[in-house]
């Protein structure tokens, strides 16, 4: 039974772990959605999906209600993601050298990787991937901002509110996000459909 955020957050003051319980019920899958959107791995996006949830119980008591319930929650989760992604980038950076691709830098070929999204039907997978390999060479915040808005369908307020940023601020990286998108994309085909 899935309870609104109002009742799972009475449950909670009530009995901390049954509450608990009821938010991860109601959340779970959203929030593993958001992590794999933006991890691009399963196994990753299980991991911070995982470490999500701890920090929401360590930090249940921190909840002051100034914003919605699951505004609170995906902003944990896309900050839970960021540092995921930031360490592992830290980890490949050790191993070897790499260049470091800047919004002025001479595009860099499009790297397609190999991610299955679960929510593209098979004749659209190979178009999933493509977009998927553009969007993780977005600056960071374009391709949060992009991934919240366009894959999962937020409103650009509630992108602001889950980036703690204004809505003008969303409305900028995604018109920058986009432009970009459209350059790798761009050359992508050109460079394949010859």
């Amino acid at each position: 039974m899935h309870l609104d955020d109002q009742s799972i957050l009475e449950a909670i003051s009530r009995n901390t772990d049954r509450g608990y319980h009821h938010l991860v019920d109601a959340y779970a899958d959203r929030v593993f959605s958001t992590c794999l959107n933006l991890t691009r791995n399963q196994e990753d996006a299980e991991d911070v999906t995982q470490e999500v949830f701890t920090t929401i119980y360590l930090s249940l008591d921190s909840f002051e209600g100034n914003s919605k319930l699951s505004t609170w929650i995906y902003s944990i989760a896309t900050n839970k993601c960021k540092e995921f992604l930031r360490k592992k980038t830290r980890k490949k950076r050790s191993g070897y050298n790499t260049e470091i691709e800047r919004e002025d830098s001479h595009i860099l070929p499009l790297q397609v990787i190999d991610f299955q999204h679960p929510g593209a039907v098979l004749e659209d997978k190979e178009r999933a991937t493509i977009l998927f390999s553009a969007i993780d060479q977005l600056a960071e915040n374009q391709s949060i901002a992009y991934t919240l808005n366009k894959i999962e369908g937020r409103s650009y307020q509630e992108v602001a509110e889950i980036m703690e940023i204004s809505v003008s601020s969303v409305e900028s990286l995604l018109f920058r996000a986009k432009k970009r998108l459209q350059q790798l994309l761009e050359n992508y085909y050109r460079e394949n459909l010859k």
